[in-house]
């Protein structure tokens, strides 16, 4: 088996210092994150970017200064933006992200996207002709059946097939399991460019089972600040290391 595709979303929009000390909010502080994470075997960063108060921001000008960042101390690391809506942003303020910014990378969710289907089609259309690469988020098979359709019916474009599948939610939802990668599997029969991440204690043992069915992996404290044994990882890099070492553990 090959070393695996590894990106690493190290805060996402939810977590602060309160959850781990080690969890990076300042742009300062993910750039040092992601080069921790590089140094151990990480490909790319899934980058969010946090206001002044700490909060999840879609805001063009921080992300823009993030990258520029990004691109200055780590040119070799690919860096994925998030449109993620968080519970505070509609798919206008997710549009008028990508409209300003134009980023080479960004993930979107079809299922927020489906809150506003004329603004999606716009919003793919743009992805299209502005040479946006898109990941498209999937939280269960419904997602999948309506990026499914959506292909179908051309609102989002030939060449952007590229998915992730999340498994579990944060604390108060559904526990990851590696089983739970199979339905996501056929329901999109024929997927190649997959990934998948995996919330709570499970994450490296659901990444690993990913990495034998030859998908990507994203892997760090948006999804799991801990261990299988509950123990916490002692930052993204640690996370990223241990990961590994599970990998070549189960080749052996």
């Amino acid at each position: 088996m090959e070393k695996p595709f590894i990106m690493v979303a190290p805060n996402g929009a939810r977590r602060g210092k309160a959850d781990h000390p080690a969890l990076p909010v300042s742009i300062e502080e993910t750039v040092a994150a992601a080069a921790a994470c590089h140094a151990e075997g990480a490909a790319a960063l899934h980058l969010h970017v946090r206001d002044a108060a700490g909060r999840h921001a879609l805001d063009p000008g921080l992300y823009a200064e993030a990258l520029a960042e990004m691109a200055r101390v780590l040119p070799e690391m690919r860096v994925q933006i998030t449109t993620e809506s968080a519970g505070m942003f509609e798919v206008a303020d997710q549009l008028a992200c990508l409209e300003a910014l134009r980023p080479g990378w960004a993930s979107v969710s079809v299922r927020e996207m489906a809150r506003a289907p004329e603004l999606a089609e716009r919003l793919y259309g743009l992805c299209a002709d502005e040479g946006i690469e898109i990941q498209h988020i999937l939280y269960d098979t419904a997602d999948a059946a309506l990026l499914r359709d959506w292909q179908a019916r051309g609102t989002v474009r030939p060449g952007k097939e590229s998915v992730i599948f999340v498994l579990g939610r944060y604390e108060d939802g559904p526990a990851s399991t590696p089983q739970g990668i199979a339905p996501f599997l056929e329901a999109l029969p024929g997927v190649g460019d997959w990934m998948i991440c995996a919330f709570g204690a499970a994450e490296h043992a659901c990444l690993a089972e990913a990495a034998r069915l030859g998908g990507a992996l994203r892997v760090g404290f948006e999804n799991a600040l801990v261990d299988a044994e509950g123990v916490p990882h002692a930052d993204n890099a640690a996370s990223v290391r241990r990961l590994l070492q599970t990998i070549e553990g189960d080749k052996s």
